[in-house]
C-alpha cells in the first residue's frame, strides 16, 4: 500500500505564490498517497480559500482548505497539525510555506531518507535564486547522519506518531508574530526523544521578494532572528546565570562587530558578516530587556 502523506501549507495573502506552489505539488513525481491541506490565516478576504475552491474539483489529489481565524504563524501551523492528525491513515506530514515550491522528487526524497535513517523529523534544503544554478550538482551541505537539531519548518517532514506524542499546542502561540515558533517546536521534539535527519535531496525553491532584496531587510532579519532566538532560550533557561552568560556573549559581539563593520564598510561583500552579527546581537539584547520584534506583522510577496 502506498504511503499516505499530508502536505500542509500555511498561507496569508499570497494567492499568486500559493497557486505556484499548488501547481508544483500537482506535478510531483511520487507513488505516495497524497492529500493537500491549506490553512488560510486571512479570515477577512480568504484568498487562499477561494483559490483552493477553484482548483479542488480538477486537482490531482484531494485538496482541502481551512481558515485559521486567529492571526499568527504558530496558530496556523497548529491548525494544520490538528487537521492533519484527524486523518488516521496519514503516516507523515510534509510542511512547506506558501512562498516556496518543491522539486518533482521532493516527497520521494523525503521518504527515501526517512527509510534510510528511521528519523522522526527531517528537514530539506531551501534553495533561493542565487543557489539554483548549480542545485542539481551541489554537494550535500550537511550529512544525513548526526543531525542534532533542525532549523526551519519551511521544508519539514515529520512522522504522525511523533506529533501524537506531543501535548498541543505543538507550536507556541507566544511566538505568533515574532517567529521562533519552529525553533521552540524542535526543542520540544528533542525533549520527546525525536530522531532528526537532513534530507538534502528533498529540495524546495524560493524567490526573494523585492522588499527582501536589500541590506536593510537582511539586517532586520538578523535582528529578528536574534530577538526570537533569545526569547526561546529564556523560555527554557530563564535564570540569572543564563542572562549573565548571554550578556557577556552579546557584549563581545557588539565590541568586535562594530569596529569591524566600520573597517570593512567600503567593501559591500565583506561588510555584511559583521553587520549581521551586530544586528543579531542587538536583537538578543532587546529580547533580554523584554522587547519583542513582530516580524510576521508584515507580508512579503503576492
Amino acid at each position: 500500500m502506498a504511503e499516505r502523506i499530508t502536505i500542509a501549507i500555511p498561507t496569508f495573502r499570497r494567492p499568486k505564490n500559493l497557486q505556484r506552489l499548488l501547481e508544483a505539488v500537482a506535478r510531483l513525481d511520487t507513488d505516495a498517497d497524497i492529500a493537500v491541506l491549506v490553512a488560510d490565516n486571512d479570515a477577512e478576504t480568504q484568498e487562499g480559500i477561494k483559490l483552493c475552491a477553484q482548483l479542488a474539483p480538477d486537482y490531482r489529489w484531494p485538496l482541502r482548505a481551512v481558515v485559521a481565524k486567529e492571526r499568527g504563524i504558530a496558530q496556523v501551523r497548529n491548525l494544520l497539525v490538528a487537521e492533519a492528525l484527524a486523518d488516521c491513515h496519514a503516516g507523515f506530514i510534509a510542511m512547506i510555506d506558501d512562498d516556496e515550491w518543491p522539486a518533482p522528487d521532493w516527497i520521494s526524497e523525503f521518504l527515501r531518507t526517512q527509510r534510510q535513517t528511521g528519523a522522526d523529523a527531517l528537514q530539506g534544503a531551501i534553495l533561493f535564486a542565487a543557489e539554483r544554478g548549480g542545485s542539481e550538482t551541489r554537494p550535500d551541505i550537511r550529512s544525513i547522519a548526526g543531525v542534532t537539531m533542525l532549523e526551519s519548518a519551511g521544508n519539514l517532514f515529520i512522522a504522525r506518531t511523533m506529533l501524537r506524542a506531543m501535548t498541543p499546542p505543538w507550536f507556541d502561540p507566544a511566538f505568533a508574530l515574532t517567529g521562533g515558533e519552529d525553533r521552540d517546536f524542535f526543542l520540544r521534539l528533542e525533549a520527546e526523544g525525536a530522531r532528526f535527519a537532513w534530507a538534502d535531496g528533498a529540495r524546495v525553491y524560493g524567490d526573494v521578494p523585492e522588499g527582501r532584496a536589500t541590506l536593510g531587510w537582511t539586517l532586520k532579519r538578523a535582528y529578528s532572528n536574534g530577538n526570537s532566538d533569545m526569547q526561546v532560550l529564556l523560555k527554557y533557561r530563564p535564570g540569572l546565570a543564563t542572562r549573565l552568560t548571554e550578556a557577556a556573549k552579546i557584549a563581545a559581539a557588539l565590541l568586535l562587530s562594530l569596529p569591524l563593520a566600520v573597517i570593512l564598510s567600503p567593501s559591500p561583500n565583506r561588510r555584511l558578516a559583521p553587520l549581521t552579527k551586530l544586528f543579531r546581537a542587538a536583537g538578543k539584547l532587546t529580547a533580554m530587556a523584554g522587547w519583542r520584534y513582530n516580524e510576521y506583522a508584515v507580508v512579503h510577496g503576492e
